[in-house]
């Protein structure tokens, strides 16, 4: 047919996210599920001592009730079918690899590094990229592996490590990816729990019984640990996954900061309810949060609005209608326009147009948002200067 073009870039990036979003929401559910499961046994009524039950509970869902039933160890005799949860979480972070790879890597020139990140040569940003997750995967092992540490200090260990990996990621890649890293980064160690000690902790268990021989409940025991580490870095990782789209939260040099902040209280608001499934209610929690949340976000625009593109701000120009419509064509048109020219993308991010003095208007809080912060124009191809980013901005508000 004449005329048609299939982009195929962008229809394999969509399928991908599809999955990406499927898969995750598969993850997670089975991550809160079971936590909430194991936490709300109950000891086993009398009729049912001696027969090695951990404890048991009553549901009911979609009609049904439901009796479920946990074993110290082992049941008296293995069932033929044994349902195992492990694809769930291979299956996310397979399909978020792939999007890190298209997106990320496929276009390192804009989205992977900006002109303030350390590493400025693409394929060096691709190698620290890999790097960075290895390496974040790698210490938290090294921790995790440490019998010697008792829950408080491994988990003080756990998030210092994540704090140091947070502020690296802020200055090898640009604005845009560093927050994806530290939730590449989480996920990455959230599947190799599943990976490398839940799935062999559940093996061990299953020769052990199968061969006979004395049940050592250490690789339960380990399993389960590593089980609850992934339910406390489930919603900081989705904020890490959403908080690119909200770049406003990253316009300035203290963003690392920020982050950390956010996502430590994302863990915190989780922990009230895994104590609310053992029967614990702290509303406290929710409260503390919702001032931590408050208080992050004061500070965070506190900060961003100390940043400043030119030494006196009111030195700075008031430009005509037209000169602003020269600037955003120079420099946003290439994406933000009905047919794009920048490579790879068949139609505007995020559906935003910028052709018009009308469109300007519309979209007037998202562009002064992304120009305070940096993040726009992404990787600064045009060569945007502080003082036309001034300009721009003092046009705007």
């Amino acid at each position: 047919m004449m005329g048609f073009e299939f982009n195929v870039g962008e229809w394999t990036i969509l399928l991908f996210r599809v999955l990406h979003i499927v898969t995750a929401i598969a993850w997670i559910g089975a991550s809160f599920y079971f936590v909430w499961l194991d936490m709300n046994l109950r000891p086993v009524p009398e009729a049912k001592h001696g027969k090695g039950l951990h404890g048991d509970l009553w549901a009911i869902h979609g009609g049904g009730i439901y009796e479920v039933q946990k074993y110290t160890l082992a049941p008296p005799q293995m069932p033929q079918t044994l349902h195992w949860f492990k694809w769930e979480a291979y299956s996310t972070w397979l399909t978020g690899s792939a999007l890190l790879v298209f997106l990320y890597y496929g276009r390192a020139q804009t989205y992977l590094i900006d002109g303030s990140s350390w590493v400025q040569e693409p394929s060096a940003a691709i190698l620290a990229s890999i790097g960075f997750l290895a390496l974040s995967v790698g210490g938290y092992e090294v921790l995790v592996r440490r019998r010697s540490l008792s829950v408080r200090p491994l988990a003080g260990l756990i998030v210092l490590w994540l704090g140091m990996l947070c502020w690296l990621a802020f200055h090898l890649f640009s604005q845009k990816a560093a927050p994806i890293h530290i939730g590449a980064a989480m996920a990455s160690i959230m599947a190799a729990n599943v990976l490398l000690g839940i799935i062999p902790g559940q093996r061990a268990l299953l020769q052990t019984i199968e061969s006979g021989g004395e049940l050592d409940p250490e690789p339960a025991l380990a399993a389960r640990k590593r089980s609850l580490h992934n339910n406390y870095l489930t919603l900081p990782v989705v904020l890490c996954m959403l908080s690119n789209h909200s770049m406003f939260l990253y316009g300035h040099p203290l963003a690392w900061a920020v982050l950390i902040a956010l996502m430590l209280n994302a863990a915190y608001l989780r922990h009230f309810f895994n104590l609310r499934h053992q029967g614990i209610l702290r509303p406290s929690i929710i409260v503390i949060s919702a001032v931590i949340f408050v208080l992050t976000a004061m500070v965070s625009d506190r900060l961003a609005g100390g940043v400043s593109f030119v030494e006196d701000d009111s030195e700075v120009a008031m430009i005509t209608d037209q000169q602003m419509l020269v600037l955003v064509a120079e420099h946003c048109g290439n994406c933000h326009a009905m047919e794009p020219t920048f490579p790879g993308y068949a139609a505007a991010p995020g559906g935003i147009v910028l052709d018009s003095l009308g469109a300007l208007d519309t979209y007037k809080a998202r562009t002064v948002s992304s120009l305070k912060s940096g993040y726009m124009p992404l990787g600064n191809m045009g060569g945007l200067t502080a003082e036309q980013r001034a300009v721009m901005l003092r046009y705007l508000e």
